[in-house]
């Protein structure tokens, strides 16, 4: 007789067997001393979070972990782990390796300086990447789009950029990069510490209605401490991979420099309406915005554009706009003394000299001072002159319909008629068009160009940003021929499916007075467009692996029945361990209550079965202390059962299942026989739930590594 604790097997609830659910999916012994510590760790850690908890509490939470560490333990086996899904996972990482990171590196690579320099043998020269537009985006860039979006938006773009521009360092090692405005998307809206911000009565309602009805969320949300934030997030972008260039500069080169300082539209405005506490923040952080720089024995000369443009407004005459375009102009007056100051201080670099100014250490009564031949570095029409380059971020004027070249995106140049050789003139959709709006300008008036070059003198090549695409013309003789390229935008969300980058490479040997050696190339600029990937047809191809990979993976679901492979998905029954419910069994013994209603005596057929053990639950244990009192009450017919583990004559009862006979003797020639009891239906519904499950299973499982191994790209940058 069992004892009343028991199971009615022989065992006590305390001493069950423990199941094994391996189902093929056996790991070695060492895995599984691991999986043993673990476990034990685990659980002693349960044990202290939830001392206080009940013990109920304290089960639930302990069942779940292990129904977590038994999954795990299947999913670590080699079988399980060199499956389909998981292979094809393997081809989504490498497909993702190479969309997300790979790619950059090899276009940057084809743009290699050796690709496309045609210098001197044994020249060196100064190598330069302008950077445009890269409008890292901000609440102001999409104010409607939801939560999640909007986010992911911010980071896709933010990675793009980061990626390209971390591999133009790594590939590339520039000497200078030059970044052409537009550095922040929103950075006018957002308040300054100090300053009136507010929009000029004059200029009020002049906002699209779409920017409108944000306008008192960003002033109220949206300050100084925000731009800050938008600074530092710049400054990840673009200036913590400065290193990854090097240290040093090329061969023959006075040294590196990263200059951010021109302005664009979107940092402080546009004419009119340019937010002079935005200027100055723009000055204080990232340098002024008027300047000249002496690089690769070259004059470059930045010129806030976007300020100067006020000068010409249709509102000069109606309100002051001194305070906006006075610096410029100011700067403007005396460019050229400075272009020669800069001029001469590099010459006495080169020819190591005293780069500053030097005084004679005298006594002199200040009567008698001479004050007309003091020490200078301007040294007038005996400086030397290096080709000066114009940067600007609005193009300088043009006709409209002038066409940009070949190189667009946009649109491509119209086809010329048959005989005609020269470009389509006008050309409206090559051309950048010329035409305004609220805080933007497509290209500067006819006035404010000229007076550019006119003003700065020597100008043999300018370089602009603002339109996004790229753009190559040279200009009227009013303008005095000047080459112009628009740089294509860096940024993947600005409008452009292919963004890039332009490199100039610059020699223009010199003697130790900054006149050109005999000998020098004509042409001391040299370009070429550097194109990036196109973001877009790499989530066109993740989509179309997408949908491949659920092609694929529902056409293995309907053959792992038909060519009886093995099951990715495990068997619902046996997924987690055996819970506290106990079986329902049918009598098998004939002396037993209602076997002569389920057995047929006069049957041969026998069948056997292995019970695995099932761990007693409280709730569940007066229904097992019953059954073993059932189970020792004795045998009216006197037999002495021969099943199960207890000492007892009424064993435990399986659930025998009804075998049908069939009749095969006009088939065959046989005399019949047994058949299972699962009808074609039952099977039927079992292949389409074996198929339904592989075909969830294998998808969920693809799709949930995929997404989080894009996550932690996403995460990493």
């Amino acid at each position: 007789m069992a004892p009343p604790y028991s199971n009615g097997y022989g065992y006590s609830s305390s001493a069950l067997p423990t199941p094994s659910y391996d189902y093929n999916y056996r790991s070695n012994g060492d895995f599984q001393s691991i999986c043993d510590d673990i476990f034990s760790s685990v659980r002693s850690m349960l044990d202290r979070i939830s001392g206080y908890a009940n013990g109920r509490r304290r089960q639930t939470i302990w069942s779940l972990v292990m129904k977590g560490v038994q999954q795990s333990k299947r999913n670590m086996t080699r079988r399980r782990l060199l499956s389909f899904p998981h292979l094809l996972v393997a081809l989504w990482v490498l497909v993702m390796l190479w969309g997300e990171r790979w790619v950059f590196a090899s276009r940057v690579r084809s743009c290699d300086w050796d690709h496309w320099e045609d210098w001197p043998a044994g020249a060196t020269p100064h190598r330069l990447i302008f950077v445009a537009d890269p409008q890292i985006i901000d609440p102001k860039s999409y104010p409607g789009r939801p939560w999640p979006l909007n986010p992911l938006t911010v980071a896709i773009t933010d990675n793009y950029m980061r990626r390209s521009y971390t591999q133009l360092q790594k590939q590339l090692h520039p000497d200078t990069v030059f970044f052409l405005g537009d550095l922040f998307d929103g950075g006018r809206e957002w308040k300054t510490a100090h300053g009136n911000f507010d929009d000029p009565e004059w200029a009020k309602g002049n906002r699209p209605a779409d920017e409108e009805k944000y306008l008192n969320e960003w002033h109220r949300k949206y300050g100084q401490d925000f731009w800050m934030q938008e600074y530092a997030r710049f400054g990840n972008i673009f200036y913590d991979s400065w290193n990854l260039g090097g240290v040093f500069p090329g061969p023959g080169q006075r040294g590196r420099k990263l200059i951010s300082s021109l302005p664009g539209n979107h940092d402080l405005g546009f004419g009119a309406e340019v937010k002079v506490p935005a200027r100055h923040r723009f000055n204080a952080y990232f340098g002024e915005t008027n300047r000249v720089d002496v690089i690769g024995n070259h004059t470059f000369v930045s010129v806030d554009t976007v300020s100067l443009s006020a000068g010409t407004s249709s509102m000069r005459d109606r309100v002051d706009l001194e305070p906006i375009y006075g610096p410029v102009q100011e700067f403007l007056k005396s460019v050229k003394a400075t272009k020669r100051r800069a001029t001469e201080k590099e010459v006495r670099f080169w020819r190591g000299s005293i780069e500053d100014l030097a005084f004679d250490h005298k006594v002199e009564d200040i009567n008698s001072a001479d004050y007309n031949h003091l020490p200078t570095m301007d040294l007038k029409d005996r400086a030397p002159e290096f080709p000066t380059v114009l940067l600007t971020h609005v193009p300088l004027y043009r006709d409209p319909g002038t066409p940009c070249g070949p190189l667009r995106e946009h649109w491509p140049p119209a086809k010329p008629p048959k005989g005609q050789t020269t470009p389509v003139i006008p050309d409206h959709r090559n051309a950048i068009s010329v035409s305004h709006g609220y805080q933007y300008q497509n290209v500067l008036s006819p006035e404010d160009s000229v007076r550019l070059i006119k003003s700065i003198g020597n100008v043999v090549h300018a370089f602009s940003g603002d339109d996004h695409d790229y753009c190559e013309l040279v200009h009227t003789p009013d303008q005095e021929n000047v080459r112009e390229i628009t740089v294509k935008s860096i940024s993947m969300a600005m409008g452009v499916p292919t963004p890039g980058f332009q490199m100039v490479s610059l020699y223009n040997p010199i003697d130790e007075r900054g006149n050109p050696l005999p000998g020098s190339p004509k042409t001391t600029l040299q370009t070429h467009l550097c194109l990036l990937p196109q973001q877009l047809s790499t989530f066109v191809r993740y989509a179309v692996l997408g949908v491949l990979s659920v092609v694929v993976l529902i056409a293995r679901a309907f053959l792992v029945p038909i060519l009886n492979l093995q099951p990715f998905a495990l068997d619902p029954s046996s997924r987690y361990p055996a819970s506290a419910v106990l079986p329902v069994f049918k009598a098998k013994a004939e002396g037993d209550e209602g076997a002569a209603r389920d057995i047929n005596p006069t049957s041969s057929g026998t069948s056997s079965s292995k019970f695995p053990s099932a761990r007693m639950m409280s709730s569940a244990r007066t229904r097992g202390q019953s059954m073993s009192q059932r189970a020792t009450s004795p045998n009216p017919k006197g037999s002495q059962g021969k099943w199960g583990w207890g000492q007892n004559n009424k064993g435990p009862r399986i659930e025998i299942r009804r075998d049908g006979y069939y009749d095969n003797r006009d088939r065959n020639g046989g005399t019949g026989g047994w058949q299972p009891a699962a009808s074609s239906r039952s099977r039927s519904r079992s292949t389409w739930g074996l198929v339904g499950r592989e075909i969830w299973t294998t998808c969920w499982r693809v799709a949930w590594m995929v997404l989080l191994f894009f996550g932690w790209l996403t995460y990493k940058g």
